[in-house]
């Protein structure tokens, strides 16, 4: 298994094979934890208008997302797994449109399967990826905005790959390192109060579940179903 780490926007566009679309701080958090509260599928969407105007048409039920961190106008929620933990989601179809994360998984067109990556379903995800066997995985750090490389997602791509290739990581370690990184200082900013604490408290639970987030295209649509 030939395993590579890309970086951003363009990681994505360049990456090959089974590909792994990193977003730690939050959009696949966000995903696992809607999966875990119930959710049957996420339509995922990269702007703001399509997923309201999906919503108005009964695509989906409920909007989740985010602009620069901050709940668009019209949405149910905002990009927070902390706000989905007590949401109503059983058999509810979630729209997701986020700056990062949803992004990255459309712009990895030359993909063959697509995961959405983040610390909780990180050993799921290696999981399912290994029983598949593949010549090619990427593993995209998606970062801030799909602009900026951030400490949290380039280190879930190297746990990542850690994991897929048979090795056991320190979880504590991983977690002080990202504890430590830039990134970390704006869910305790009483200024950013859309950033919640319990975000960053819940993104860390280094494989809390036991399934993957897979995005298939379906028809005109990205959607993720919960694997495993």
């Amino acid at each position: 298994m030939n395993i590579r780490i890309e970086s951003l926007i363009e990681g994505a566009r360049r990456a090959r094979g089974i590909v792994v679309i990193v977003d730690v701080f939050r959009a696949f958090t966000t995903a696992a934890v809607a999966f875990a509260r119930g959710a049957d599928r996420i339509v995922i969407v990269p702007e703001v208008e399509e997923a309201l105007r999906l919503r108005s048409k009964g695509v989906g039920d409920v909007c989740v997302g985010e602009v620069n961190g901050i709940r668009p106008e019209g949405f149910d929620f905002g990009n927070s797994p902390h706000e989905l933990m007590q949401a109503e989601l059983a058999g509810k179809v979630v729209i997701l449109s986020t700056r990062a994360g949803t992004v990255g998984v459309k712009a990895a067109a030359e993909a063959t399967e697509v995961y959405g990556g983040s610390f909780v379903v990180a050993e799921a995800t290696a999981r399912a990826i290994r029983r598949d066997e593949p010549a090619e995985v990427t593993v995209v750090a998606m970062g801030w905005n799909a602009a900026v490389r951030t400490d949290e997602d380039e280190l879930c791509a190297l746990y990542l790959r850690n994991l897929l290739q048979g090795r056991r990581p320190d979880r504590d370690a991983v977690h002080k390192l990202v504890l430590a990184s830039g990134e970390v200082a704006k869910f305790h900013d009483p200024a950013q109060p859309h950033f919640h604490p319990e975000d960053l408290e819940i993104a860390l639970e280094i494989d809390k579940y036991d399934f993957g987030v897979r995005i298939f295209k379906e028809g005109e649509f990205l959607v993720a179903r919960r694997q495993g």
